[in-house]
Formats: structure tokens, sequence, C-alpha cells
């Protein structure tokens, strides 16, 4: 079996587990590509990524609003975190590549659209939705009930976020009772940090310690507090931790839940202003890569088939309001 074969079965097989049990810019420092303990993830991340491309479908693309078709570009809104295997940079440190530029890719070329991608904070992606600066954003963007009072969604992949500790911790997390008093890392305005919040408060309401929660600028900064002892696990999508796990070598999937909580599937979707008139296209295109076989040879090429979709959904039921 080759090396790439090798690493990228290790990868969906973590991302997978939970559907047998059961969301910073990159620095030197902290980046994957830049430990010296990194291992050969057989995974092409160079500038060079001969990129699978899709060819418009004339009866889905003419579901993309007038004006937009007439301006020929389909303006997406991305992370500027470097979370491998979904968004981050190249060999190159300046080439952005991953599944999430290369699902965009195809719905824009099945849409008959040239994809214009432009990095900004987690904030700003919504940011840019709300003043029409983007017509989409795919960027590991969980549905929430909250969320869709404002936006609309067309999913195109499961939402499972995992527990990473330091190897060897022995310490597996199964419910809110085994974070009770852990020190937690978790990026700001996600679903993971609703999540971890929630289990924390109920945590408290049974009697036992709170969650220590820790909050990093970038979503890899928490490589080395992990390693130091500082923090405890992470808390962050599935796909990014088990990249981490297999590529460094240092920790390991303590748990895996979904990213809806609870006993409701998750769902990744392409996000859109709401009524802007896409979301009816973008399921479209989605349903047509996943039907002509290119969707899953991206999934299977970034290590995510355990991720996988049937078809999309839009605005489907997902993660519940925080009670007031």
């Amino acid at each position: 079996m080759s090396v790439r074969r090798s690493i990228t079965l290790a990868i969906a097989t973590l991302t997978a587990t939970v559907l047998l049990t059961a969301c910073g810019n990159p620095d030197a420092s902290t980046d994957v590509a830049a430990s010296k303990d990194k291992k050969d993830t057989g995974i092409n991340t160079s500038p060079d990524q001969d990129r699978l491309r899709g060819k418009k479908v004339d009866a889905i693309a003419g579901l993309v609003p007038e004006e937009i078709r007439k301006r020929g570009t389909l303006k997406v809104g991305a992370s500027a975190d470097a979370v491998p295997p979904l968004g981050f940079y190249a060999t190159d440190d300046k080439t952005r590549i991953g599944s999430e530029i290369d699902i965009a890719t195809l719905v824009a070329d099945t849409l008959g659209l040239k994809p214009e991608f432009e990095q900004v904070s987690w904030e700003n992606l919504f940011v840019g939705l709300d003043s029409s600066k983007f017509d989409a954003v795919l960027s590991n963007v969980t549905v929430t009930e909250e969320r869709k009072e404002k936006y609309d969604f067309a999913t195109y992949r499961l939402d499972n976020i995992a527990f990473e500790a330091k190897k060897g911790s022995g310490w597996k997390v199964n419910g809110p009772a085994d974070v009770a008093g852990k020190t937690i890392s978790v990026s700001s305005g996600t679903n993971q940090e609703k999540i971890l919040v929630e289990w924390s408060e109920e945590n408290v309401r049974a009697g036992r310690k709170p969650v220590e929660i820790k909050y990093f600028q970038k979503e890899n900064d928490y490589y080395l507090p992990l390693q130091s002892g500082r923090i405890d696990a992470h808390l962050g999508p599935s796909p990014s931790a088990a990249y981490h796990v297999a590529t460094a070598g240092q920790s390991e999937i303590a748990g895996q839940i979904s990213g809806a909580g609870g006993d409701l599937q998750g769902k990744i979707a392409a996000t859109t202003k709401k009524d802007s008139g896409l979301v009816k296209a973008y399921a479209a295109a989605i349903d047509h890569i996943i039907e002509d076989g290119s969707y899953g040879k991206v999934l299977e090429r970034w290590g995510l088939t355990g991720e996988a979709v049937e078809k999309s959904e839009i605005n489907p039921p997902s993660l519940p309001k925080t009670k007031s």
C-alpha cells in the first residue's frame, strides 16, 4: 500500500469513527508544515495541485440569479486560518489549498462561473455575506438554527468535532462528565465553543467542576500548549485534528462527537445570505458533483471519505439555539 493511501485511510478512519459511535493565518512556529517531527502524509501540499475541475451544467447554471450570471464570477469567502486539510497554504506559503477550495471550485465550475477566493478572519466571513461582498462561504461552516435566521445553507459534508489530547494521555471523552475540571481550548465563535460551554454549564448544574476554556488567536496556536501540558485538549474540527495526529505524531484523538451535539448529526454547508436566490443552485451543483464522482475523489484525496453526504440538503435541522 502506498504512503499516500495509508495516510488517507488513517485519516478517514479517524473521521469516520464518530459515525459508528455517535468547525490564524499560518505561522512558522505552529503550522503543521513547520513541525520538525512532521510525518509524510503522502498528500500533495505543493502549489501545483492539479486540481480536479468540472464542467458547466446549463440547467443548474440557470438557477443562478441573472446579475451573477452576467458578472461571470462567484465570490467565495474562506477562513484565513491554516486548518489542514480543509484550508491552508501550500509549501510556497502563498497558494491556498485544501478540500474546501477544491469543492468550491467544482461548484463554481458546475455553475459556469469563475471562482474568486478571498481569505478573511472567521467573523469577517459572515460580515462579507451580510454586505454581499461574498456570494458564498465554503469554510467548514456548521448549519445552526441561529445562523439559519440570517443565512441559507446547502450541505456538502458531515460535521464531526474531536477532542485532541497529548499522545499517551489515556483520556477518553464520551460526555460532559469527562471534561469536568479540564482545561480545553477552542476557537471563539464556533459551534464547538457553543457545545463546550453547554457541557461546562451542565457540569456545574450536576455539581461537577466547570471546564476551564482557553482561546487562542490562531487555530493552530494550541499545538505547543497541548504538548507542554498547559491545556488538556483542544476541541476542533475532526478532519484537522485527524490530520494533525497523523502528521505530527504527538497527539491522539480522545473523543469525537457530532458538531450538532446530542443525537443530531451536524452538517457543513455552502453558506449564502438569506434569500439571495443562490442556495438552490448550490444544492443542485453539489448533487451533480456527488453524482459524477468528482466530489468523492476530492474527499478521498484529503482523507475525508468518512464525512461524505449522499446528497445536499437545504437548511436541514441543526444545532439548536442557546437556551436563554
